[in-house]
């Protein structure tokens, strides 16, 4: 096929339209073209100081006029643009500065995709207004870029000093961005980390933002001895007061920061957000990928070098890199608590009271952390929560449960009885007592099934079991169709009437049973179908204590009417203490019960015999 008849066409740009994409999808709030400024003139400082190591940066803004009619100036004394290099750099949509550009270093970003950067200021003004001289000669440049795609340039007559100012006259609408006030909480949001000095002029007043970086940004581990200043500088980047902290830093040195522990306990489904800064500008408040899940404990400022930000410079990539920098982190973390648990173990232990969700779940991973920290992490047991080394050096066995269900059921009878019972329903809980003889040999532990607590109830007697034989039949006949067994015990405590307990096997059969309740007809029929194939071990067992003086009375009721419904009312009464869900056949007992019991005791107030037990 011939390509005589082909013609060559180059894309179009709406510009207007790229703002309206910029505004709405890309960047999270207009205010962030100060940060793009600023970005743009610590590159050109870089720049320059590569050109000339002696130079020392600042940069400076100005505001002039109020509401609509304001203008602010950004002004560095960076290295500044040439014409040609105006040419190249913001005519081009997208076009990254560091291509043919000698005298910058090779990961310098300098006004990094510069075209984008620029335009985030049109989000604020209808025009911007550039002025340059560049240090390494040349005329001194001004540049005027409209919305609409077209710009102008032109030769200045009058020489500039090195560097760049660029002119904003506020947008309709866009008058809180010029705000002094506003203007000057921006800046600091964005650069309390920069090198560079940074001063703001307004209502003929001048104040610098912030003063110099502390020296323990480029070197986390002085922040050790800084206690005081480093906490100071988390509260106010952070609005939050912090009483301890761990520094950060990767192998490589190329990023670092600082963990602030939360002052306060924390959910594990909440956010974990923390301030990244990138070659010294804030990327993102809210990075939830910089540090491993189990760090939820901590709100970090972070500050690397090296990891790749989004078109928006709000985010990182998820990449190689990212994976290996958030590694490094955990590590530091890690290697910290370790240091704490070796050298301070009091600040360890009060670190692992507040923040015992996170500990469990770095000790799932870690053995050698578990090892070191086990017997400070607390477990809710029948003896309240206690630590783990406690309840080691009480009991010989520690039996645990593995669902907080199993736990509510025998939690009663087994504190009455001083049996010890700890409670491996949380999340990490489970896993962490089931390994503890490997990290620890001289405990051992040994999961417990409701079922294994009758063990400790006391048996009846021949002449009880005799007395009140008619009556556990009576309840089993009446408890068969919810595949129930009844016993009849002595337990503590006496106030407890009745325990319902469960297997696995019971557990699942009522779990397909409510399913089936609330499922479409066809699932239901296949649900029914599983059912059936469940054996005798699906039955659950109702313990009735006869310690208890409602349990004793019911026993000894001569009512062939009355017994059968007491019996369902016990029924469901134990599965809501045990929280269970009841189905429709359980929840229509309850209430049928309720009536008759009403019944009666209308039928007894108006003097019919037949009510009295």
């Amino acid at each position: 096929m011939s390509n005589s008849n082909m013609n060559e066409y180059r894309f179009q740009v709406n510009l207007s339209g790229m703002i309206t994409i910029l505004s709405n999808h890309l960047y999270s709030s207009p205010k962030v073209f100060l940060r793009e400024l600023l970005q743009n003139a610590t590159d050109a400082i870089t720049a320059r100081k590569k050109l000339d190591p002696a130079s020392a940066g600042k940069i400076q803004i100005e505001i002039t006029g109020t509401g609509a009619d304001a203008v602010m100036v950004v002004e560095d004394n960076g290295i500044g643009l040439t014409e040609e290099e105006i040419h190249e750099f913001l005519a081009m949509i997208g076009h990254s500065s560091k291509t043919g550009t000698e005298f910058l270093a090779k990961e310098t970003s300098f006004i990094g995709r510069f075209g984008i950067g620029l335009l985030s200021c049109f989000m604020v003004s209808d025009e911007i207004v550039m002025l340059t001289q560049s240090a390494k000669g040349g005329p001194s440049m001004e540049w005027r870029g409209k919305p609409d795609g077209t710009y102008t340039i032109r030769r200045l007559e009058t020489a500039l000093s090195p560097g760049t100012k660029v002119y904003l006259r506020c947008k309709p609408g866009c008058e809180m961005y010029y705000s002094p006030d506003a203007a000057a909480e921006s800046l600091f949001y964005y650069g309390a980390l920069l090198p560079y000095p940074v001063t703001l002029r307004a209502d003929e007043t001048s104040r610098v933002i912030h003063a110099d970086v502390p020296v323990w940004i480029a070197e986390p581990e002085l922040a050790r001895s800084r206690k005081a200043e480093v906490l100071a500088f988390g509260e106010k980047l952070l609005g939050e007061r912090f009483r301890d902290f761990i520094p950060l830093r990767t192998a490589g040195g190329r990023t670092g920061g600082i963990a602030f522990i939360l002052p306060h306990s924390v959910n594990l489904n909440a956010k974990r957000t923390h301030r990244v800064y990138l070659k010294q500008m804030l990327v993102s408040e809210k990075a939830e990928n910089i540090l491993p899940d189990w760090a939820f404990f901590v709100k970090s400022l972070i500050w690397t070098d090296e990891l790749q930000p989004t078109a928006s410079r709000e985010h990182f990539y998820e990449d190689e890199r990212l994976e290996e920098v958030r590694h490094e982190l955990g590590e530091s973390i890690r290697s910290e608590l370790l240091r704490m648990a070796e050298y301070d173990p009091d600040r360890l232990q009060s670190i692992i009271s507040l923040h015992a969700l996170s500990m469990k779940a770095l000790a799932v991973e870690d053995e050698t952390f578990y090892r070191i920290i086990y017997r400070w992490l607390p477990f809710e047991s029948t003896y309240g929560q206690r630590e783990l080394g406690e309840l080691i050096q009480e009991r010989g066995t520690l039996y645990y449960t593995t669902t907080l269900d199993e736990y509510r059921q025998i939690t009663h009878v087994a504190a009455a009885q001083s049996f010890l019972v700890i409670n491996g329903g949380y999340i990490y809980d489970a896993a962490l007592l089931e390994s503890l003889p490997w990290i620890c040999p001289e405990a051992r532990t040994e999961r417990l099934a409701p079922e294994d607590v009758s063990l400790s109830f006391t048996d009846l007697t021949l002449e009880e079991r005799n007395r009140y034989y008619d009556f556990v039949r009576t309840a089993d006949v009446t408890l068969q169709r919810f595949r129930c067994r009844v016993q009849l015990k002595r337990f503590k405590p006496s106030e407890l009437p009745v325990l319902f307990t469960l297997s696995k096997e019971s557990s699942a059969f009522r779990s397909l049973e409510k399913a089936g309740e609330e499922s479409t007809e066809l699932f239901s029929s296949v649900l029914n179908s599983l059912s059936a194939s469940f054996n005798e071990a699906a039955y659950s067992t109702l313990y009735f204590n006869l310690d208890n003086p409602v349990i004793e009375r019911v026993c000894s009721a001569n009512h062939p009417a009355m017994v059968p419904i007491a019996v369902e009312m016990l029924y469901a009464n134990a599965l809501m203490m045990g929280h269970y869900p009841m189905n429709r056949q359980e929840l229509a007992v309850l209430n049928q019960g309720i009536v008759r019991f009403i019944d009666w005791g209308l039928s007894a107030g108006s003097g019919n015999g037949e009510a009295s037990v």
